[in-house]
């Protein structure tokens, strides 16, 4: 499972211009529309409102009821074919109706409602929607008044098709944001990584050895970024300085008395000459321990065939006299984040192992997943290393030459080196029934 942290900066631009396009355009178009539709209906109330009051100036009382104009101001109120239509009942009774109105067959309903109050509702009349609004008034004067409902109707339809138009043109409105938001974010995300980019590159640069600082121009956020790594790149420069100068005396100062006692008498005697040559490797070993520990692994890119040629080369100059047949798999590209001569210590020594061990055959397989992600496999035909010794071999202090068929030579030193540069060593069975050494590099 991908760790969140772990998620690319594009993936996460990504999920902002899906949530931007499928989510917030979406939810925005629905609010903008449930907007102008609750628009049009305060609309609608408000222009039968005008309506119903130009209605009342025009009505004239009479003795027997009401009487009105057959043509009224309103000219929507004129039109056979209008949208808009005006009704007056007294006592439950039509007594006049607009010239809209004339093929309109309908019974309005009405609720109880105080005289003076008027009402707006959607009603159905038919199986057709109206917005209706209606006002019980009293018309006359101090000796005789008379009581009056005006009902004002507007179809439903005047206001879906006002509706359908208007989204048939924010839906062209939105699909053009969304386009311009999509190019503007690309680009956004295209402008705010460059800075990244020329920084990556220049990490880059410092691993392949080719800079030893970061120099470029970049944003305030990116300078402390900067700045830590150039302390840090500093700081290494000089720690490896001083590494370099006390690893030189300390190896002056160990080496010249050994070499004093190996040439003197005492030399002589074959036990004091063995503990000598143990010293010595002891000491080539915690050496090439401490170098390694001071080394600028991630400024230093070792392509390893050309290495791995010359040791095969090497071993079979060595060996010639088994005629070792030596099959090696290794991509052009591939290289070892680290030092030449720690690589050369590794395969040379697994590899020597391997010669000392085998009848006639060594395979070496070098795989990587990726740039930062690689496999050392070394076989060989040999009777291979017990299962019981296998983790005493790679443990330091232990007696490099008790190991039957060569095996064990250097390898403590091959597993510290290993383990400097956070790798993994394991030793397993061959395919060809001797031992297998895998080393596993991963500096993701």
């Amino acid at each position: 499972m991908v760790n969140r942290a772990q998620i690319s900066l594009k993936i996460r631009q990504g999920f902002i211009l899906v949530f931007v396009l499928i989510i917030a355009l979406p939810a925005l178009f629905f609010s903008v529309g449930k907007a102008y539709y609750a628009s049009l209906v305060d609309a609608t109330e408000k222009t039968l409102e005008a309506h119903l009051y130009s209605l009342i100036s025009e009505v004239e009382f009479v003795s027997d009821g009401i009487e009105m104009p057959r043509s009224i101001l309103a000219p929507e109120l004129n039109r056979l074919n209008s949208d808009t239509f005006a009704l007056v009942y007294q006592n439950d009774s039509l007594v006049w109706y607009s010239e809209s109105a004339v093929n309109l067959s309908i019974d309005p309903s009405f609720s109880d409602t105080q005289t003076g109050a008027s009402e707006f509702i959607r009603v159905e009349y038919n199986n057709e929607l109206y917005w209706q609004l209606s006002l019980t008034v009293i018309l006359g004067n101090a000796q005789h008044s008379q009581q009056a409902r005006f009902v004002l109707l507007k179809k439903n339809d005047a206001l879906v098709e006002l509706m359908s138009g208007f989204r048939k043109t924010l839906v062209n409105w939105m699909l053009g944001m969304g386009i311009i938001i999509a190019l503007l974010m690309a680009f956004g995300f295209v402008w705010n990584a460059r800075p990244l980019q020329r920084l990556d590159k220049e990490i880059k640069q410092i691993e392949a050895g080719e800079r030893e600082q970061i120099t470029g121009l970049y944003p305030v956020e990116l300078l402390t970024i900067k700045s830590d790594l150039n302390l840090l790149l500093e700081s290494q420069k000089r720690q490896k300085e001083r590494y370099r100068a006390s690893l030189s005396d300390l190896a002056h100062a160990l080496k010249t008395p050994l070499a004093v006692i190996k040439s003197s008498p005492m030399a002589k005697d074959e036990d004091v000459q063995e503990q000598l040559d143990r010293i010595n490797v002891m000491i080539e070993h915690q050496l090439k321990r401490a170098a390694t520990g001071a080394s600028d692994t991630w400024k230093k890119q070792t392509v390893i065939k050309p290495t791995l040629d010359s040791i095969l080369n090497a071993m079979s100059k060595v060996y010639v006299e088994k005629h070792i047949q030596f099959s090696k798999t290794c991509p052009d590209d591939v290289a070892f984040l680290g030092d030449k001569t720690d690589l050369m210590e590794i395969l040379g020594n697994i590899i020597d192992n391997a010669c000392k061990a085998c009848d006639h055959m060594v395979d070496i397989t070098v795989t990587s997943a990726s740039k930062k992600q690689i496999t050392i496999e070394v076989e060989d035909d040999g009777p291979g290393v017990p299962e019981a010794s296998r983790t005493e071999l790679l443990t330091r202090g232990t007696r490099l030459d008790t190991y039957e068929a060569g095996h064990g030579v250097g390898m403590a030193i091959v597993a510290d080196l290993v383990k400097s540069y956070h790798g993994l060593i394991d030793i397993g069975t061959s395919k060809h029934g001797g031992a297998k050494f895998t080393i596993e590099f991963n500096h993701e």
